[in-house]
């Protein structure tokens, strides 16, 4: 059963320290059994909620995409990161069963709105178009990232209890098929965003459409749909809302660049510095997993260049089977690069280059090569030399490895390019194909009757 509909989960409406002025009225606390969408009034406190849900899930996707692949090796005492770092993974892990919970948590607040919101007298069109867009768009945001990472689950639309304590799983492609309905319809209308807005702190924290259209640029990327996934993110570079940091060591140490296309951020009461799944806590004060020796070097090489300083080296933290690296990327309260980057104007880059290079489009302004260089130069690193589709390819992979290490993406890419049983058997002797997708937690298994014997294959 989905524990989230079962019975209440908090919800915290926490105001962004960066943005106080755009998250008003000021922060208060919900279950979500309690959300209140009565009037006007109502609207943006919910809202807000809705954003909250995706916070949630970000730390999370974070561990999916590079703790379940060979960013990282196990340093400390925990058993779930024991499980992801030795690659021994079960039903009973706790990131398993967290990102589950967020996930159908943001799901929840989503259908909370679509099913109330129209019900509510005396709400300017204008509003109730852009939230109903909002949580068109993370609910499909939410169900794409579970449908690739635990494959076939439940398509959940509704907040009825009666429906959702006993629901099925829906196969993988039909799930994915209405991820993009909640897309085009949320595309439609969220607000515009002017060419050269400068309000970088907005642009990333509430939705638009250009950041829907970054999504939508994904979505197709992964759906090996190479002409639209080069559309759709040469729209969003062409737009002039995002533009590269001169530097990429300001993507390591700094929040809301002007870059970033989607992120959450977090203020001094409520920063992701402690708890079972808070990046800092685990890749810094705990270190419960480190840097892999693999990453390492790759992060450490030529063709890397500025891209090392998303890892750094400390002497005193060197002993035993630790090599003394530490991921910079996510700092504490008292630093500027606490927040956690959903997407990015270097991806739409990496995904325009992949999508030509698929297409054969590989030299030339409008190739692969191309746009590998744009990352390249940024980075002082040499420009490309290969040429022939497949050995670009390999490029595309590694530029996504030096460019986007621990922003959640790794696992992801390997398990789509069908790369990740080549990588990961050479990584680790515990590799499995089973690994290529979470298992369904073992809770929902047995709280949930119709999925009852629906466990994914070999857990």
């Amino acid at each position: 059963m989905i524990r989230l509909i079962r019975y209440s989960a908090l919800v915290v409406l926490i105001s962004l320290v960066s943005c106080q002025d755009v998250l008003e009225p000021k922060p208060v606390a919900l279950l979500v059994d309690d959300l209140v969408l009565n009037e006007p009034n109502d609207v943006q406190p919910v809202r807000i909620g809705l954003y909250n849900a995706l916070r949630s899930t970000a730390s999370l996707n974070v561990i999916a995409g590079d703790f379940t692949a060979d960013h990282i090796q196990f340093n400390g005492t925990f058993n779930d990161y024991r499980e992801l770092g030795t690659k021994q993974i079960t039903a009973a892990n706790g990131a398993v069963d967290a990102l589950w919970q967020n996930l159908y948590s943001t799901i929840y607040v989503a259908n909370f709105i679509l099913e109330q919101l129209p019900k509510v007298r005396g709400v300017p069109e204008a509003t109730r178009k852009q939230v109903t867009a909002e949580a068109r768009f993370l609910r499909g945001w939410a169900n794409f990232i579970g449908a690739n990472t635990y494959g076939d689950i439940p398509k959940v639309t509704t907040i009825d209890r009666s429906v959702n304590s006993n629901i099925p799983k829906t196969d993988k492609a039909t799930l994915l098929t209405s991820v993009l309905e909640d897309y085009t319809a949320a595309l439609a209308d969220l607000p515009a965003v002017a060419s050269g807005s400068t309000d970088v702190t907005t642009n990333a924290t509430y939705l638009n459409k250009i950041s829907c259209q970054a999504a939508m640029a994904r979505y197709y990327l992964y759906q090996k749909n190479w002409a639209k996934a080069e559309e759709l993110a040469t729209v969003v570079i062409n737009s002039g809302v995002y533009t590269l940091e001169t530097n990429f060591v300001d993507i390591v140490l700094k929040d809301f660049t002007r870059e970033s296309i989607l992120e959450v951020g977090y203020n001094l009461t409520d920063d992701p510095g402690t708890g079972n799944f808070a990046l800092n806590n685990l890749l810094v004060g705990r270190r419960e997993v480190i840097p892999s020796n693999q990453l390492v070097l790759v992060l450490n090489s030529t063709e890397a260049g500025t891209r090392s300083t998303t890892i750094g080296f400390n002497l005193n933290e060197q002993s035993g089977n630790d090599n003394g690296w530490s991921v910079l990327k996510y700092g504490t309260a008292s630093e500027d690069n606490n927040n956690i980057v959903l997407m990015r104007l270097a991806e739409m880059y990496l995904i325009r280059a992949e999508a030509r290079a698929q297409q054969g489009k590989l030299t030339g302004a409008s190739g692969t090569v191309a746009d590998l260089n744009v990352l390249r130069t940024r980075a002082k690193a040499p420009a490309v030399t290969a040429t022939s589709q497949a050995d670009l390819l390999l490029a595309v992979e590694r530029e996504r490895q030096y460019e986007l290490a621990f922003e959640g993406h790794r696992w992801y890419d390997i398990v789509r390019t069908g790369r990740a049983q080549a990588v990961m058997s050479a990584f680790t002797s515990n590799w499995n194909a089973r690994y290529e997708r979470w298992p369904i937690p073992q809770t929902e298994i047995q709280q949930n009757p119709a999925l009852a014997g629906q466990q994914n294959p070999g857990y």
